[in-house]
């Protein structure tokens, strides 16, 4: 399973919006903070979409 995370990860970061490229590299926290935010909700929503469509997982 790791490597079907990983490539999802990897789709995830390849599809961010420029804003989040570019926020994640600002010295200011409170922005960069914003876009690891972002990033992490994108991630948590493509690992839910993906465990919603394994045959056998149940929707909740």
């Amino acid at each position: 399973m790791n490597g079907a995370i990983n490539q999802l990860v990897l789709s995830v970061l390849a599809r961010a919006p420029q804003w989040v490229r570019q926020d994640l590299l600002s010295a200011d926290t409170i922005v960069r903070a914003r876009a690891e935010e972002t990033l992490a909700a994108m991630i948590s929503s493509a690992l839910d979409d993906s465990e919603a469509e394994e045959p056998g997982s149940e929707a909740a």
